[in-house]
């Protein structure tokens, strides 16, 4: 295991701390995709980005900066990480050549149910539904199927409730996706979920979730592959839970099945945890350090400051603050 967190912060050599982690889902041909509204970044604004930090930054690889946590190294001025989250194809078949061309590092984390079980994640049918699907109607089915199915098995508020509590405009999504986004992710029982995601998948995308699922993950060949040249492979869980809402024994199941089916691809000593969703609690960090974690990336907005930031809770930016699709980055320099 990495360093006690208290060493982290004793042990860090003066010089740079800070680190800006800029985070990728899907990187893709947008225009030619059979889902051209699915929230991604175009390849040529991914290549256009790597241009820019390849003028601009310092792109580091995973064990530069998990030496400089440890106290080994100090970063350099303008120093980024890239990170990919979900083991989209789009990331190997994209993503992974042009790294390769630039002679950066990205870092990967991937779920291991993606390429176990070939079943879609929650996450990716609510992704895909939204990008078929008009979102004022699509609010509409989903306000529809609650009342439909309130009190019959499942209890849970009222849909004027859980409006109000959770149609709230967000960075990058408007009120009716993140009230979609927010239903459908947590806030209803884990099988209603299930099944209002599939009916409306059903409805609105066009294929069925097993045609999806074997077209949208790596397999394992291709993460072998990604790690032979020189990428970085890391955990996401298991099945994509909102792990710091899970009790704590389905917690310790879904990382320890994470860490079991991704055990090729880690160093089950030192390894890196990426939460799904950003979401995590106290139980999340101590079972995670006791399996030998080193570091935990969050998607909490910020620039990391090494040294200063708990290991386990570095925040990071999207790819989206970031040149060509904005500037805001400067506003964490």
């Amino acid at each position: 295991m990495c360093l006690s967190v208290q060493v982290f912060y004793t042990s860090m050599k003066k010089g740079n701390t800070k680190l800006f982690i800029s985070m990728y889902h899907y990187t893709r041909d947008l225009r030619h995709s059979r889902y051209p509204e699915i929230k991604g970044l175009d390849v040529d604004l991914f290549r256009k980005q790597l241009e820019f930090f390849e003028e601009n930054f310092n792109v580091l690889r995973m064990e530069e900066v998990i030496d400089a946590v440890k106290g080994n190294d100090t970063l350099p001025d303008n120093a980024v990480l890239l990170t990919f989250d979900d083991g989209y194809i789009d990331n190997y078949t994209t993503a992974f050549p042009i790294l390769e061309e630039f002679g950066f590092q990205g870092s990967f984390f991937i779920p291991g149910k993606t390429f176990t079980t070939h079943q879609l994640l929650d996450v990716n049918k609510i992704h895909y539904i939204l990008a078929s699907a008009n979102i004022k109607k699509l609010v509409a089915d989903v306000k529809e199927k609650m009342d439909f199915y309130r009190g019959k098995e499942f209890n849970y508020p009222s849909t004027e409730e859980l409006w109000n509590k959770y149609a709230i405009d967000d960075r990058f999504d408007n009120k009716y996706t993140v009230f979609v986004k927010r239903i459908l992710q947590t806030v209803l029982p884990e099988r209603l979920r299930n099944q209002i995601s599939s009916d409306l998948f059903e409805k609105y995308v066009g294929v069925t979730e097993e045609q999806l699922a074997y077209e949208l993950y790596m397999t394992p060949e291709q993460i072998r592959t990604m790690k032979k040249h020189g990428m970085f492979i890391g955990i996401h869980g298991y099945d994509h839970y909102w792990l710091g809402n899970l009790l704590p024994e389905q917690m310790r199941e879904d990382i320890s099945k994470a860490l079991e089916t991704m055990s090729e691809f880690i160093d089950r000593k030192e390894w890196v945890m990426n939460y799904p969703y950003g979401n995590f609690n106290d139980d999340v960090l101590a079972y995670i350090k006791e399996k030998g974690a080193c570091l935990g990336l969050t998607t909490e907005v910020r620039t990391a400051d090494i040294g200063k930031d708990s290991a386990f809770k570095l925040p990071r930016l999207d790819c989206n603050d970031f040149p060509p699709k904005s500037d805001n980055y400067k506003k964490w320099m």
